[in-house]
This record gives C-alpha cells, sequence and structure tokens, in this order.
C-alpha cells in the first residue's frame, strides 16, 4: 500500500469510526469487515490455527461494539481492534478469558436522531434488550463469555450450563448468530437502563449478605425470592429453600463471609460473583471466590441458582460448597 492509499484508508477508518460513535451502526459493520483478515492474522500469530482463532476474533467484534465510544484516534481504529485480538488471544492461553466480546455481527442501521447520540452505556443497553431475545439455553453461555468476570472460560461455561465443552463452543456460535438478528430487531425498541438494573442488583447483592449476617437469610428469601426457588447442580435441583438456607447458616458459622465483587443482571437472569472470606485458623475451608448464577421469574425474583466455585473443593457440606 502506497503512502497516499494508506493516508486515504485511515481517512476512511476515521470516518466510519466517527460515524459509529455518533450513532451509525452500520458504519460498525463496515470497520469489522475492512479489519476481519488483519484481526484473523494477530489471533493466528498469537494461538495458532485452531477454533479459538474464530472464538477470539469474535469476541473482539463484541468488545468493539460494546466499546467503540472509547477510541481517542479514530484514524488508528485497526490497531486498537488488533491490539483487543491479542490482549484477548493471550489471556485465552493463560487460561482467563476477559468478560470483553462477539461475532463479526452486520449491524443494521438506526434513524436514531442526533439526541440519540451512541454512547458506551447506550450501546451496552441495547445489547442487553437483545440478549432478552435469545432463549434461555443460549443466554446463559453469553452473559458469561461476555458480561462475568470469573466464568468465562469454556470449561467453566460448561460446568455451570451442566453440558459438555463442545455443547459450549456451539451455543456460543448460534448465541452470537441469533444475537445479531436480534439486535436488528431491537434496534428501534426502548432499551432498559442497564446501568441503574447492575446498581439495583448490587444493592440487592449486598442486602443478602447483611441479611445472612445477621440471621435474616431465610426471611429475606421469602420476602423477595420466589417461593418455588430452586438450588441446581448442572441442570439437575438438589435442593430448595431449606438446603440454601442452612447451607449459608453453616458457612457463617464456620466463619466464612462473602463480600460482592461483581455484578450484572438482566430482566431474566443475574450474575452476582463473590469473594469469598475464610476464618484464619481455617484458610482453606472454601475455595476464593464462588458465582452465584440466577434466574429469574416474571416478577425478577430468584427462581433457579446454580453456585459456581472457579475450582472443585472437597467436601459438599455448606452453601458455597453446593
Amino acid at each position: 500500500m502506497d503512502q497516499s492509499s494508506g493516508e486515504a484508508a485511515r481517512l476512511e477508518d476515521a470516518a466510519l469510526t466517527r460515524a459509529a460513535q455518533a450513532g451509525e451502526v452500520a458504519a460498525l459493520g463496515l470497520l469489522l469487515e475492512r479489519h476481519r483478515a488483519g484481526m484473523r492474522a494477530v489471533a493466528l500469530s498469537v494461538l495458532g490455527p485452531g477454533p479459538d482463532v474464530d472464538d477470539v476474533v469474535q469476541d473482539a467484534a463484541v468488545t468493539a461494539l460494546r466499546r467503540v465510544g472509547d477510541v481517542r484516534d479514530p484514524a488508528a481504529v485497526g490497531a486498537w481492534l488488533r491490539m483487543i485480538v491479542r490482549n484477548a488471544g493471550r489471556s485465552l492461553l493463560r487460561g482467563s478469558v476477559p468478560s470483553q466480546p462477539i461475532d463479526g455481527l452486520r449491524l443494521p442501521s438506526t434513524d436514531a436522531g442526533p439526541e440519540q447520540r451512541l454512547e458506551h452505556h447506550a450501546m451496552r443497553n441495547w445489547i442487553w434488550e437483545a440478549m432478552e431475545e435469545l432463549s434461555p439455553t443460549l443466554r446463559l453461555p453469553l452473559v458469561l463469555r461476555h458480561f462475568s468476570t470469573t466464568v468465562t472460560s469454556y470449561e467453566r461455561i460448561a460446568d455451570a450450563c451442566g453440558v459438555p465443552v463442545g455443547t459450549v463452543r456451539s451455543r456460543l456460535s448460534q448465541g452470537r448468530a441469533r444475537l445479531a438478528t436480534a439486535l436488528a430487531a431491537t434496534a428501534d425498541a426502548p432499551h432498559a437502563d442497564t446501568s441503574r438494573r447492575v446498581r439495583a442488583t448490587r444493592a440487592e447483592a449486598r442486602e443478602t449478605l447483611a441479611a445472612a449476617e445477621s440471621g435474616r437469610f431465610g426471611a429475606l428469601m421469602t420476602e423477595r425470592w420466589s417461593p418455588e426457588i430452586a438450588l441446581l447442580r448442572g441442570n439437575s435441583p438438589v435442593g430448595g429453600w431449606g438446603v440454601l438456607a442452612r447451607g449459608m447458616d453453616d458457612d457463617l458459622e464456620a466463619g466464612v463471609r462473602q463480600r460482592l465483587a461483581h455484578a450484572v443482571a438482566g430482566r431474566s437472569l443475574a450474575v452476582w460473583e463473590m469473594d469469598l472470606l475464610n476464618p484464619a485458623d481455617d484458610p482453606d475451608h472454601c475455595p476464593p471466590s464462588v458465582a452465584w448464577l440466577m434466574t429469574l421469574d416474571g416478577a425478577g425474583r430468584p427462581h433457579r441458582l446454580r453456585l459456581l466455585h472457579p475450582r472443585p473443593v472437597p467436601a459438599l457440606q455448606s452453601l458455597t460448597s453446593l
């Protein structure tokens, strides 16, 4: 590429990036198509041939979808996209994929006016609205892959969903494809304020922990959770209200405390990621963290709960070990 054509490409990148930041989301689809070959080349250089290459490129595309407003030098958007791919590939090699993400979506255009300029939180609201259009089977793996901070690897998602790793890959692929369609279908729909919902679920998580420490966990479940609440391991129920209450009490009696580290929520599910604080005289009582994966009923109440550790524990004696 000669100097003049290179400068023309940079100017076109800058124009498309500014258009995407201003709300013309079709421009982002064009950017991804322009730089897909370079993004894939970076993924190949980091990971070598294999299915992870396409996954990392897809993840980087949704990171761009969520974060295009962060680009400070629109003319250098290609380098920004390749950096996202490189970071995601290196994280995958280390065994922890960051909560950034999706597919090379062909994004729809919208007729949004100047007052609806695209911002980071607005794009995130749209993504969540589209997520709600997916089936629960496809929604949970996508949310964990792209919005969790600890349950992001294929292996951990497989544990959470009670399916093989190969099924996780398949569901993520299907979910990304259907999300593209859902984004188009919800482009003009009202999008709930995700930031407000996240603040609310964080407050609820902290209130739940405070209630447990004051001996009111059972009362809180009765007041705020579905009366049909069920604890699942994989896809199989292993108990209900009584098991959860006893498990929490056992943990607290053992001196284990939980502290909220991260939370996300949509209309149909919520994820609370907790640090586990063990007593000084029993530092290995529990693993360092646990994720509460909650399916919500139509009233927004926890209806199904999965508890997932970053690694297995030897005994199943408490709430955090179930």
